[in-house]
């Protein structure tokens, strides 16, 4: 009889333990962070806003310091024209981006296919048509090298295109002599070079078919990005290669594909180029092309580290960069702070993108 009672006597000594414990559900002060937390959601699902906002703000407060004449139509696309050329390759790299990895040779891919372009017509005599496609052989063929080295031969991306770009460079300046061709031998041979440097009037806005070409490959990469089975892939190879490859996805077939039309996108951008400039000079090879693109991109909201952004937000990317740099050069101050608010960006769209990835993490 007395046994029972002391097996008993454990349970009611640990249950007068708990009865003098809390009862009280443990919860958590959430009602300031919800915000934020909703905040970081809405700014992870919707790439694009925090570039948006930012440009947004460029303009008023430079409308603000420069007045009215800032806010000109006149204004408002020359900065587009401005920023036709590194819009489009800020595209191309995005592409690349996207798949978490990066692009150094665009720029130098760029030139050599005007320069293709321009030999090929000028120097030899050859139909436009044929001169044109050229160049984009030339382009696809170099995204094709990157993509191939990336892709099958799994080397670092950083590496196979610091490579390309001095091999694309060297080999531009080897071919060309170096020598630039004249706007007035391109003219004298065919008008095809320079279509996209024809501009029209809307009201008082002047554009350029550059900006419309520019415009439209934006789009149009948004449209496959967003609604085609290649853009989700694209997206799911530069979130989780592995898991990508398990759920199916040829992923050295999207890499491939990612670094060639990229190439065949610097293509577009040398035949926007020639439009532009007039002229097709080998020496444009040492311009910060590069720099250009991936600053887009990056402010843009492009996760360097692959699998978010919107290509939409590297169209505003490289709005902000024309934006500061027009506002800057119309308030007569040193080239230098555009530098100085470049790199601003570059770091704080960083650390914001960061922020927003505690969400996914």
């Amino acid at each position: 009889m007395g046994e029972p009672n002391a097996a008993a006597q454990p349970s009611q000594e640990f249950e007068k333990v708990l009865a003098q414990s809390a009862t009280d559900v443990a919860s958590f002060d959430t009602h300031d962070k919800t915000a934020v937390r909703k905040i970081q959601h809405f700014l992870h699902s919707t790439p694009a806003a925090v570039p948006f906002i930012v440009l947004v703000a460029a303009i008023v407060i430079f409308g603000i310091a420069i007045g009215g004449k800032f806010f000109s139509s006149y204004t408002l696309t020359l900065i587009l024209q401005q920023i036709a050329i590194v819009g489009m390759l800020g595209a191309a790299q995005t592409l690349v981006i996207l798949t978490a990895g990066i692009d150094l040779s665009i720029g130098v891919i760029m030139v050599f296919s005007a320069v293709i372009m321009g030999n090929f017509a000028v120097t030899y005599g050859l139909p436009a048509p044929i001169a044109i496609l050229s160049g984009f052989a030339v382009g696809g063929l170099c995204g094709f090298l990157n993509g191939y080295l990336v892709s099958r031969l799994r080397l670092p991306p950083f590496i196979v295109t610091l490579g390309t770009w001095y091999v694309i460079m060297a080999t531009n300046f080897i071919y060309s002599a170096n020598a630039t061709i004249r706007e007035a031998d391109v003219t004298a041979v065919t008008q095809w070079l320079h279509i996209f440097g024809v501009s029209f009037k809307v009201g008082s806005a002047v554009f350029t078919l550059g900006v419309v070409a520019m415009v439209a490959l934006v789009f149009g990469l948004w449209y496959a990005l967003n609604h085609t089975a290649w853009g989700r892939h694209l997206y799911a190879v530069g979130d989780d290669p592995e898991a990508a490859k398990l759920s199916g996805i040829r992923v050295d077939r999207v890499l491939l594909g990612a670094y060639t039309l990229a190439g065949l996108i610097a293509s577009l951008a040398a035949w926007v180029s020639i439009g532009r400039n007039g002229s097709i000079s080998p020496s444009a090879a040492v311009t910060d092309y590069n720099l250009q693109a991936i600053t887009a991109a990056v402010i843009g909201g492009i996760s360097l580290f692959g699998g978010r952004g919107s290509i939409l937000g590297t169209l505003i990317g490289a709005m902000i960069v024309g934006v500061v740099s027009m506002g800057l050069n119309m308030l007569g101050a040193d080239p230098q702070w555009k530098v100085f608010l470049t790199g601003v960006l570059i770091i704080t769209a960083v650390a914001v993108d960061q922020w927003i990835r505690k969400v996914a993490g």
